[in-house]
């Protein structure tokens, strides 16, 4: 399926490291591959629960680690399997080192669901760890919904000779602590992304003119509601903090 396999053990002993895994911790591992790093976790006293979509990987990984009592297989698809069904309501966390071309996708899965990690791990692309990492006026849908969810931190850079074939890109780990409790009410969160959206979708128009098309409302009224949420009408969307982006979302809490 196109992957590339890690293989560097050095790096594999950096992701746990990272992660902060004990005995006793309870790990999903989306994508385990040919298991070097769900070796690892094993060998720290981790309880893991392996996700793999590709049909030969996971019988692989059956008859490898078939005595490892701490381990269990899904064969599922991670950006759709019930995270509810395979963790119950214990907390845990998820190390991986995930599918780049699914990776986004997967880590909103898991952040959404009704029983998140309280922490996540994860090896994804470098240009798509540092856009999930930045802080204005870099600015991206992307990094919205991260930092909105998380606290983000870059860890690491992994160049490509740690993988088998080598990619041609540079990867990096990045730690993601889920936040406890979050500011907005479910309508509310939609209403922000409904409009950050908007905003991005115009990101080279100011925020008053990308939500007056994207709204279809007067510039006026768009800029007296975000002069009212102490927000200028001039900025532009990547420019915007999440918290103003929460102020944002107040400030126009009904569709119309």
């Amino acid at each position: 399926m196109g992957q590339n396999f890690l293989v560097e053990p050095e790096v594999v002993r950096e992701i746990a490291e990272a992660a902060g895994v004990a005995a006793g911790d309870r790990i999903v591992e989306i994508g385990p591959g040919l298991g070097i790093l769900t070796r690892e976790l094993l060998s720290r006293g981790c309880k893991v629960t392996g996700v793999e979509l590709d049909d030969e990987l996971a019988s692989f990984l059956e008859m490898d680690l078939q005595d490892e009592t701490g381990f269990t297989l899904v064969r599922k698809d991670a950006r759709h399997v019930d995270v509810q069904a395979i963790t119950g309501n214990v907390s845990y966390r998820v190390v991986a080192n995930l599918p780049y071309s699914v990776a986004t996708v997967i880590i909103r899965h898991f952040l959404e669901a009704p029983n998140p990690p309280h922490q996540l791990t994860v090896m994804v692309q470098r240009e798509v760890a540092e856009r999930m990492t930045a802080s204005p006026p870099d600015m991206s849908l992307l990094g919205l919904a991260t930092q909105f969810y998380t606290e983000a931190a870059l860890d690491f850079i992994v160049q490509p000779g740690a993988f088998l074939p080598p990619p041609k890109v540079e990867s990096a780990v990045l730690t993601l602590a889920v936040r406890s409790s979050l500011p907005l009410t479910g309508q509310e969160r939609d209403r922000m992304f409904e409009l950050a959206t908007m905003a991005f979708q115009r990101k080279r128009k100011t925020i008053s003119n990308g939500l007056s098309q994207g709204l279809g409302r007067p510039k006026a009224a768009i800029e007296t509601a975000l002069t009212a949420a102490s927000l200028d009408p001039m900025q532009r969307p990547q420019t915007l903090g999440v918290d103003q982006w929460v102020q944002l979302a107040r400030a126009f809490p009904e569709h119309e």
